[in-house]
């Protein structure tokens, strides 16, 4: 058996860990069932889901067996991690109808067949039959409010009002290890750098009952040279669903990454060997984009399909090239093609209203058929869709395709 901590370790997956040396050994030794968890509040994953999922497939390729735990009944509460004000609370209805849509994306990533077939689990089957008080002086008893207070994730709230209904979410997810732990013998809870107070909490739950085999991982979430975190968009997040980010968006989005991400962007999402990795993270000045190129592929061949892949690589090129196929580009159906610039921008989605959408005509932000924009009053004519649609475009690299 691979060791897959190696393999975590030099792609440089892993932030924090509560046992180092225990947990490479264990990696080594024996098939480890361990679990991510994924709160549905919302109908698709986004990136920030990305990293989660690599793992778990890295995981289950060296022979451990993922579970996959869909928070049904702690997304009624709402994590507070890295929340500076209470999340809304969401109907049973909308979270069983996420869970659904979730689990067909999930897939793409990890195989549920075969000898260590990846299962979904749904805390709601064990949370919301719970009886208050016995949960409270069996689980509430052993965990102290001080510390929990000490928490990064807390003390950020304790300035703007901390609910004890969010404060329980805690206890919630350290339960949730602890019943995976005796219905599965799941030792290992990994997850985002962000639940590592979380992921303590289960760990230090389950060796206070008088088990000394449990063990929490981090990974590094995806950010930016900055910090701070990628996968937003114009739109907003960047989804894994389609519908809400076209495969084309998606190319783009990883095409158009920052040079100093790039290489971390390979190693965090792409199966590519490192030796391959490293030839690429080496290239230099505007040679990079063939890396970027290559990531945006990829990326989108993981989350959408080959032929998806090939589909917005094609139309990329076709735009850059002013040759080739357009019909992958994003485009939008105009009802009246005698519509204002400004009611087209925000049409697109490229500005959210019509002042950031001047703003951004002042600017010299806005072409349109590579033309840049300069009167905000402009309307658009049937003379600006010469081959059936027009290309309104914000800066280098956002397109939109009319018709």
């Amino acid at each position: 058996m691979t060791n897959v901590f190696n393999i975590l370790e030099e792609r440089g997956y892993i932030e924090q860990m509560t046992h180092p040396s225990e947990i490479k050994e264990l990696f080594g030794k024996e098939s480890v069932p361990f679990y991510i968890g994924i709160d549905p509040t919302a109908d698709s994953l986004h990136v920030g889901h990305f990293v989660s999922l690599m793992v778990a497939s890295h995981m289950q390729k060296c022979g451990h067996k993922p579970i996959i735990l869909v928070g049904g009944g702690t997304a009624t509460i709402g994590d507070p991690s890295g929340k500076t004000d209470m999340r809304k609370m969401m109907t049973r209805e909308t979270i069983n109808h996420n869970v659904e849509c979730i689990k067909k994306q999930i897939e793409k990533f990890i195989s549920f067949k075969g000898e260590n077939a990846a299962i979904i689990v749904n805390n709601a089957d064990w949370l919301l039959d719970l009886n208050f008080v016995d949960f409270m002086r069996n689980i509430g008893s052993l965990f102290s409010v001080n510390k929990m207070l000490a928490a990064e994730c807390y003390k950020q709230r304790m300035e703007t009002g901390l609910t004890f209904f969010e404060m329980s979410y805690m206890l919630m997810q350290s339960y949730d290890f602890l019943h995976l732990y005796e219905t599965y013998g799941c030792k290992l809870e990994m997850g985002g750098n962000d639940q590592w107070s979380n992921i303590l909490g289960g760990v230090d739950l389950i060796r206070r009952i008088g088990k000394d085999d449990s063990y929490g991982l981090t990974f590094k979430l995806l950010t930016t040279k900055e910090g701070k975190k990628m996968g937003k968009t114009e739109k907003g997040a960047l989804w894994l669903d389609p519908e809400k980010t076209s495969p084309y968006e998606f190319y783009q989005y990883w095409r158009n990454i920052e040079d100093e991400s790039v290489e971390n962007v390979l190693k965090l999402l792409t199966f590519l060997p490192m030796d391959k990795i490293k030839e690429l993270a080496s290239l230099k000045d505007e040679h990079i984009n063939e890396a970027k190129k290559v990531a945006a592929f990829e990326i989108t061949k993981l989350v959408h399909g080959e032929e998806e892949a090939k589909k917005a690589e094609e139309a990329a090129n076709a735009l850059f090239s002013g040759k080739g196929n357009l019909d992958n580009m994003p485009t939008v159906e105009l009802n009246n093609k005698n519509i204002s610039i400004l009611d087209a921008i925000i049409l697109t989605g490229i500005a959210p209203s019509k002042g950031q959408a001047r703003t951004l005509i002042n600017q010299g932000g806005i072409s349109l058929n590579d033309v840049k924009v300069s009167d905000v009053n402009y309307v658009l004519s049937d003379s600006d869709f010469k081959d059936g649609y027009a290309i309104l475009k914000k800066g280098k690299k956002i397109f939109y395709k009319l018709v």
